[in-house]
Order: structure tokens, then C-alpha cells, then sequence
């Protein structure tokens, strides 16, 4: 698979360029607008990586560029503008996802993995049971009640609801929220999965986070016999 990364600054440009080969996928660095147009229209790309503030011209206008033709691939906006209203006009225009700078390597990778599986936008509204998760605007609720979450509680609860009934190591959550290695010494994913347990959990007699014995946490709306209740 070949991606199209426009990027002008070119220490994140020969970044990303090199994680994404190191994943197996061949790259195409454009540091412009215009190149970025010149080299879409020769070449039919898996993926766009696009950032919105280019030198020539700003990247919404290259998107409507791409989109305007007959057939354009998945594009994941990659921007330091980070306000919910670029979010949603990056969105509305026609972007497939939308990830704020700065960054985490391994969640690029997985947004851009789950694009390709799927082929059609990232939902913004995930939902298990009578917990919802707006993406868009970062907001949670369970029933009626608006939880308040702290952005890394809020990533941990957005990766375990985008794997719901799949058990995730404390490796995986260290590395898709933290972009860090997991030294197998620190407890800091089981003092954050507290956390969200005492707010999303606590108050309501079905439990969402359940504790899967040897491995991990996994969140599902259904009970798991073999998970005890706390870490």
C-alpha cells in the first residue's frame, strides 16, 4: 500500500514518512499544497496523511481539491489545530479522521490501520450499553449523567470502547495512550482503570470494565464471571 504524506516542516514529514514504512507501507512525502495536488493526481493512494497548515495554500482547500474528484482515498487530517470548531470543519469537509498535534505515533498507526480495514470514516459516537462517547466533542455520558474525565482517562475509555469485548494488555494501553515502552514495573494503567471504574462504574449495578485474570482489562456492557471486581 502506498500513502501520501503532505507535510511542510520536514523533521515530523521524515517522521512519520519512516514510522509508516517501518509498518510495511510505501510513502510519498509532499511539503506543499500544490506538490501535495500534483503528486495525488499521478498516483492512486491508500491514505492521505494531510496537515492544514501548508505554506502555499491551506490544506481544507487541498482536501477539496482531492475530494472533488471521481475517486479519492481515506485522508486523516494531522493538525496542531486542536479547537473542536477545526475539528468538526476537517470533519465536515470531508476528512475520514482527525488527529491533533502533537502526537502519538501508535495511535496515527492505528487510526490509519482501522481506516484501511474499514474503508469509511472513524464513528464520532461510540456507544456500549448506555455509555456513550462522543469523540468529536469529548464528552461521556452514562444514562442521563455527564462524565467529567481527564484527557488520558478519556483516551484509555475511547481505546477500550473502539475494542469493546477484546482484552487489552497494560502494554497496549501504555503504548496507544502514553507512546512509551510498558517497563512492567510501574502501576499506572491499574491507578487510571480505577478511576474510570469509580466514575463509570461505581454508581451502576451492570459493570462496563471488567478485569480479565493474566492479561488485562476489557470493556463490554456484559458481565464476565471470570473477572474479579477490582485489580
Amino acid at each position: 500500500m502506498r500513502f501520501l504524506v503532505v507535510e511542510d516542516e520536514k523533521r515530523i514529514a521524515d517522521f512519520l514518512a519512516r514510522g509508516l514504512e517501518s509498518a510495511g507501507y510505501a510513502v510519498d512525502v509532499a511539503h506543499n499544497g500544490a506538490r501535495a495536488l500534483e503528486l495525488s493526481q499521478g498516483t492512486d493512494y491508500d491514505l492521505i496523511v494531510l496537515d492544514l497548515m501548508l505554506p502555499d495554500m491551506d490544506g481544507l482547500n487541498v482536501l477539496a481539491k482531492i475530494r472533488n474528484r471521481k475517486s479519492s482515498p481515506p485522508v486523516l487530517i494531522l493538525s496542531a489545530r486542536g479547537d473542536l470548531d477545526d475539528r468538526v470543519l476537517g470533519l465536515e469537509r470531508g476528512a475520514d479522521d482527525y488527529l491533533v498535534k502533537p502526537f502519538a505515533f501508535v495511535e496515527l498507526l492505528a487510526r490509519v490501520r482501522v481506516l484501511l480495514r474499514r474503508g469509511q470514516p472513524m464513528p464520532e459516537r461510540l456507544q456500549v450499553g448506555d455509555l456513550v462517547l462522543d469523540c468529536i466533542r469529548r464528552k461521556v455520558t452514562r444514562g442521563n449523567e455527564v462524565i467529567e474525565l481527564a484527557p488520558k482517562e478519556f483516551s484509555i475509555l475511547e481505546y477500550m470502547m473502539r475494542n469493546r469485548g477484546r482484552p487489552l494488555s497494560r502494554t497496549m494501553i501504555v503504548e496507544h495512550v502514553w507512546d512509551m515502552e510498558y517497563d512492567g514495573l510501574t502501576n499506572i494503567v491499574d491507578v487510571y482503570i480505577r478511576h474510570l471504574r469509580s466514575k463509570i462504574d461505581e454508581k451502576w449495578p451492570a459493570k462496563m470494565i471488567h478485569t480479565v485474570r493474566g492479561v488485562g482489562y476489557m470493556l463490554d456492557s456484559s458481565e464476565r464471571p471470570h473477572a474479579p471486581d477490582r485489580p
